[in-house]
Parts: C-alpha cells; structure tokens; sequence
C-alpha cells in the first residue's frame, strides 16, 4: 500500500481535481484506491459522486482513532459503478467522507500526538493497494496529520508567480517535517497543473520550475481543460466522460499516476 498525500499550500491550484484525476486513473487501472477527504470543504467528497450516509466522517473517525472501524465507515464511490458497467471487471474507489468537523484540527499547534491520529485510523487501510489524502491548501494541522501517514507528498501548482514560490517553500516545509516527524516521507514530485499552452508566462515559470525543482517536477504536465468543472459538477470520472478532450485528459492521468507511484523507487520521471 502506498500513502500519497496531495498538497499545496496555495489554494486555487486544481489539487482536489488532480486527486479526483488521479483517482479515475487508479479505478481504471483496476487499483483498489481510497480517497481520504481531508478537506473541511470536502469538494473531493462530492466530485467522487458520494452520498454521506450512516458512517462516521473523517473528522469523527479521528476524533477516536483507536476506535475507528475505517472498514465499516468509508462509503463507495459511485464511479465504481460506472466502470463495472462499462466492463472493466472488478473496480473499487472508496471515500473517507469529508465534513467541516476536521476543522477543529486544522490549526498550528498540534502535538506529536494530535499528528498520528489519522496514522491510526489509516491501520484498517490494509486491503487497498493505494491512498490519496486529499489536504486542505495550509500547513497546519490537517495537512502535518496528512504528511504522518504518507508515504510521500505529491505537490500541485500553477505556473505562476505565486504558485512557484509557494511550492518553493512547501518544499521546504517537507523537509523539516522529515527531519523533526516522519523520517520515512519523501516528496513525490510537483505536478504543474491548469497549464496553458499559449501563455508566455506560463512558458516561463515552467522553465524556472524545471531549474529549481529537476526531475522533482513530475511529467506529465495536466493542461487546462474547459470541460473540467462540467465533468467534477457531474460528479463524473474523467475516464468515462466522451469526448477527445476528456480521452486525452485520462491518458495523462494514467501517465501521471504511474510516474507517481514509480517515484518512491527513485524514479521519478524527469519534466518534459
């Protein structure tokens, strides 16, 4: 099982939309995934189609980590529906449903403690193969709880002026954490998202990521697509949406995800 937790410290950077991507490539492939809500605003909740029920969110789950029964309390998403009906074979995309009550943990001064609570509900996780955490755009207390339990952090930004910088320092945000918390972390890569093509300035700052970050800087690179709100209102996996736009949006997904589950080895895909 790998931990992947996607992160950005700016917000407005399509994070939840690459995690959701990510998450239509992992169904398609067949890779038994869970999506960890951990968002107050828990958008990747309702772009993976899930209708809350009788199970605890993540925030309760949390709040009795020990106690949390994650097997009994993640709902399946419905895109796993759609590929069974698609003859696909067997596929399974399950959520840990996000609510506003994480908030109450996402401030700045949480204890060693407070920091392995969602390590210990994450120990039902076993059955999966792969886990996104889906993290609120701050470096507080929800996103250092996220970093405790990954494996690694995949990072998500904009080639932009404020962006880049951002990532610039989350990535030295990781490294501080590793030091002080989670010797075993490692960053995945940065994946430049909402590219446009025809954007001298995003031309740019894609040449000034690809000398401050090398290889970090994952390929391959996701292009702003127009379609992409119509798609996450629908509640839709980009995989089974028609349409050529959408072919091409899923191909890169499938690309992306396979670079970033190689990059733990140390192989990571160098930027186009």
């Amino acid at each position: 099982m790998q931990v992947v937790s996607i992160s950005s410290l700016k917000g407005g950077v399509g994070k939840t939309s690459v995690t959701t991507g990510l998450a239509s490539a992992a169904l398609a492939a067949g890779i038994k995934t869970l999506v960890v809500d951990l968002d107050p605003h828990a958008d990747a909740t309702t772009a993976l189609g899930v209708q809350p029920g009788e199970q605890l969110d993540i925030g309760r789950m949390l709040k009795s980590p020990r106690r949390a029964k994650l097997a009994e309390n993640v709902v399946r998403s419905n895109w796993s529906a759609r590929a069974h009906s698609n003859g696909s074979g067997p596929a399974v995309l399950d959520v840990a449903v996000g609510s506003a009550y994480t908030g109450i943990y996402d401030r700045p001064d949480l204890g060693r403690r407070d920091l392995r609570r969602l390590t210990a509900v994450l120990v039902g996780a076993g059955n999966y193969q792969l886990v996104l955490i889906d993290c609120p755009p701050s470096l507080n207390g929800l996103t250092r709880m996220a970093w405790s339990a990954s494996d690694k952090v995949a990072l998500v930004a904009e080639p932009g002026l404020f962006s880049v910088a951002g990532t610039e320092r989350t990535m030295r945000a990781i490294q501080l954490f590793k030091q002080e918390f989670a010797p075993n972390l490692s960053p995945a890569g940065i994946v430049a998202n909402r590219v446009r093509t025809g954007s001298s300035e995003h031309t740019y700052r894609l040449a000034e990521m690809e000398s401050m970050f090398g290889e970090l800087l994952l390929s391959p690179r996701i292009p702003e697509q127009a379609n992409w709100q119509q798609i996450q209102g629908a509640a839709h996996p980009v995989h089974h949406w028609p349409g050529d736009s959408a072919k091409s949006a899923a191909a890169l997904f499938d690309e992306l995800l396979a670079n970033l589950m190689a990059s733990g080895s140390g192989l990571r895909s160098r930027a186009r």
